[in-house]
């Protein structure tokens, strides 16, 4: 078991070091902005074409799909529903605040986490797809009408589609489902970029910490609290209820419950630094999610273990 702790000492230690270089200011006052364009427009375009290219696309479609997909759009509704009926948010701010709720961590925790809990690394690819390519695209294409003040569809949708996530996302899945097996030469200069990927969000997320109070006089408080409860608790209820209507075998109901018991994902945060909203939701969300999401796994595991 200790060996599942793992995938949180690398994030942990990645984050740590971003938080020691803020304090110092080793990178100077342009460091955020920098790091954020860097990791939405180059390095996570990257990351996600060589994971998904490299997936198996039985694993990608398989059963985990449906139940993944159930467990987050009931969560993105709860989240919808409160911070927007009851508590009139803007619609910048609902959406990250669904995220956080509901998009989790698949691949620079969830990979590792899959490993060494699971045994295999392949579990987390029918969620990155999910979110990355319907997630993602509905997500660009709402944030970009709210910060641009355009609500052109077709535009909008030129936009998305343009969007280098959303393009690398589709060209990696793509590459999987037609079969090809692209040459060292194509696959190694990408891999090489796409390793750098993980390190320097975590790493931009550490900054983003110093000089800051998770659950501070933000006025966000409560969305912080709602989407982290939704987050750790709900979610996994959600996917251990669908798993278990839908009859999958004990093997797969563990495999979803850990999926949703996932932290909510980095990118997150790294599209709310690129559209400059919601900020506060999602870094406080993703800390409170990290640290909480170990007891929620550790539980799950134990009582869901095969």
């Amino acid at each position: 078991m200790l060996a599942s702790l793992t995938g949180f000492v690398v994030v942990g230690v990645a984050i740590v070091v971003g938080y020691i270089i803020g304090r110092i200011d080793l990178l100077g006052e342009h460091a955020r902005p920098v790091l954020a364009r860097l990791t939405f427009f180059v390095l996570s375009p990257f990351l996600l074409f060589v994971v998904l290219a490299e997936a198996d696309v039985r694993t990608l479609f398989s059963a985990l799909l449906p139940v993944s997909a159930i467990a987050a759009v009931v969560v993105f509704g709860i989240y919808v529903l409160v911070a927007k009926l009851v508590w009139h948010r803007p619609a910048g701010d609902v959406v990250i605040g669904a995220l956080s709720a509901g998009q989790v961590n698949s691949n620079n925790i969830g990979i590792p986490l899959s490993l060494y809990l699971l045994g295999s690394a392949a579990f987390p690819a029918p969620v990155i797809l999910l979110q990355l390519l319907v997630f993602t695209p509905i997500t660009m294409a709402i944030l970009d009408a709210v910060t641009s003040g355009r609500s052109s569809l077709w535009k909008t949708l030129g936009r998305t589609a343009a969007n280098p996530i959303v393009l690398g996302s589709a060209l990696g899945t793509l590459v999987s489902v037609s079969g090809v097996d692209l040459p060292a030469i194509v696959m190694e200069p990408a891999r090489l970029v796409a390793d750098a990927c993980v390190p320097v969000l975590l790493i931009s997320y550490g900054i983003s910490l110093y000089g800051q109070r998770v659950l501070g006089p933000s006025g966000r408080r409560r969305d912080i609290l709602l989407a982290t409860g939704l987050k750790l608790f709900v979610m996994p209820v959600v996917a251990w209820s669908a798993a278990t209507l839908l009859g999958l075998s004990a093997q797969e109901t563990l495999i979803v419950v850990v999926l949703a018991a996932l932290p909510t994902a980095q990118n997150v945060f790294n599209y709310s630094q690129r559209f400059g909203i919601g900020e506060t939701i999602s870094r406080d969300t993703v800390f409170l999610t990290t640290i909480g999401c170990v007891p929620v796994l550790l539980a799950a595991t134990l009582l869901l273990g095969v």
